[in-house]
């Protein structure tokens, strides 16, 4: 089995959101999509952000696709850090072949990201490419320390067999939408 893991605040979720599983289903052959919301990103500011609870809720029904499931494992596990969450998934999943699932943005900032070498070690990554970030994720620290094991995007489906570390970027999914323009819109305050 082939599980895509999609880790994030979800503050809110929105469609694009909905759109980088649908889309990672399909492109990597990916039997099932993991939703992971967090408690909270390590690297953001925690103020406005609404509960946990609330933030699943509205994740569930967002999603609505059978192959989407949508956890709040984090918060179980009593993990607070990706390597961390992937290390106890692997150990409770034997046999399960994980692909993290991120969006250009985060590869931009993966090399802050606590362990994020043993992350890239451990399992496959697919960069899900958004408006205005690509050029600069790819010539970032985590990019270039990890170009050689980058694979061409036509091989996507290869992703979830590839052994870590492998990386691609998926483009064509470019959505405007993100948590934080839409907190703005709404007032609320991210910090």
């Amino acid at each position: 089995m082939a599980i895509g893991l999609f880790g994030g605040s979800f503050n809110p979720p929105h469609d694009a959101h909905r759109l980088v599983a649908l889309a990672a289903l399909k492109r990597l052959g990916l039997d099932a999509v993991w939703w992971l919301v967090s408690p909270g990103n390590p690297l953001k500011a925690q103020g406005g952000l609404a509960p946990l609870d609330q933030r699943i809720s509205a994740a569930r029904t967002l999603a609505r696709h059978p192959r989407i499931h949508v956890t709040g494992i984090e918060a179980v596990l009593g993990t607070r850090f990706t390597s961390d969450t992937v290390a106890a998934l692997k150990a409770r999943c034997p046999g399960v072949r994980f692909v993290w699932i991120m969006g250009a943005d985060n590869l931009a900032q993966f090399h802050l990201w606590q362990n994020w070498r043993g992350i890239a070690g451990s399992l496959p990554i697919a960069v899900v490419d958004r408006p205005g970030k690509g050029l600069k994720a790819a010539s970032g620290v985590a990019a270039t320390a990890l170009a050689r094991w980058r694979m061409a995007e036509g091989d996507a489906r290869r992703l979830a067999r590839a052994p870590a570390p492998a990386w691609l970027f998926l483009h064509g999914l470019k959505s405007p939408l993100s948590s934080t323009a839409i907190r703005e819109k709404h007032g609320i305050r991210s910090n």
